[in-house]
């Protein structure tokens, strides 16, 4: 019996996925949650932790809905822990700049010279505080980074005034404002769409008939999930059940988010429209990349 391993996020972003692993009875993968986001399921695929498990079948390695920026400067950076296999969101994320109840920071451009709190180093929450610099026009040399590894101790953090701000989805992070435990002091887009597919490029790990087969199946609960008539009651109604979620801000969030109709598919112009700021940000090195080092072209199709 194959395993596939697939590493997540718990969040409204992974609904299709969890439809998905729901109703997959003969549990052809398993969800392995990693709540530090993006920066903890590259560390878990990087150092291998995600094969600890002693078990009677073979084990392979998924990293299913990750951040699109982490993972392209990753590569290009000269990791050989993971290949690109798929896309999952084909819209932005909206970042949240999060700063603590009691902080005196008011907007964007009172963290020049402060230090950002982050999950890891390599994480969205470090890319986009770059992005951010980027946008302010800041240097981004003169950033200033804490690791707080969740949203918990990032949290903790601002509040404690030990980072100024941090940077999180702006809808998984609403709910602490709403509370009154952190404010939003502003947002940033990604410039790109916001999620990617991508897995370990060892054969034994996770071989392409495994990742085609899982591929295919998502991409019809996306495209279930995806329909207008699923967005009106009942996407509404399980990210309610699942998440918790006020039904105002569902609704609210399923108005910003797009999938594509076919995971397997990869763009070659968002990669190089990525690297573009990602080495205009201080990321990656200026250089000229050649996409299909990013794409595992067994199992995606580069379009």
């Amino acid at each position: 019996m194959s395993l596939l391993r697939v590493g997540y996020v718990r969040e409204h972003f992974s609904s299709p996925l969890l439809q998905y692993a729901h109703d997959d009875q003969e549990k052809t993968f398993r969800l392995v949650e990693c709540p530090g986001g993006t920066g903890q399921l590259i560390s878990r695929l990087t150092s291998n932790e995600i094969d600890v498990a002693m078990q009677v079948y073979h084990i392979f390695d998924l990293l299913l809905r990750a951040l699109t920026d982490p993972l392209i400067s990753g590569i290009a950076n000269g990791s050989q822990s993971y290949r690109l296999v798929g896309s999952y969101v084909s819209t932005p994320l909206n970042w949240a700049v999060i700063t603590g109840a009691s902080s005196p920071y008011k907007s964007i451009a009172d963290l020049k010279g402060t230090k950002i709190g982050i999950s890891r180093p390599g994480s969205g929450s470090q890319t986009m505080a770059y992005v951010m610099a980027l946008n302010e026009h800041w240097s981004p040399d003169a950033l200033q980074f804490q690791v707080n590894n969740d949203i918990r101790g990032l949290i903790d953090s601002v509040n404690e005034e030990s980072t100024a701000a941090f940077m999180w989805e702006w809808f998984t992070t609403k709910p602490w404002a709403d509370k009154g435990e952190v404010r939003f002091i502003g947002s940033v887009p990604t410039p790109w769409p916001s999620w990617m597919i991508a897995a370990h490029p060892s054969p034994t790990r996770a071989p392409s008939d495994a990742l085609r087969t899982f591929l295919h199946a998502l991409s019809s609960y996306v495209t279930k999930f995806d329909a207008p008539e699923a967005r009106e009651t009942a996407d509404v109604e399980f990210i309610k059940a699942t998440f918790g979620y006020p039904e105002e801000d569902v609704k609210a969030w399923l108005k910003t988010v797009g999938y594509p109709s076919d995971c397997t598919i990869v763009s070659a112009e968002v990669i190089q429209d990525t690297l573009a700021v990602l080495s205009k940000a201080g990321v990656v090195k200026a250089a000229t990349y050649d996409v299909k080092d990013f794409v595992d072209t067994q199992v995606a199709s580069l379009a």
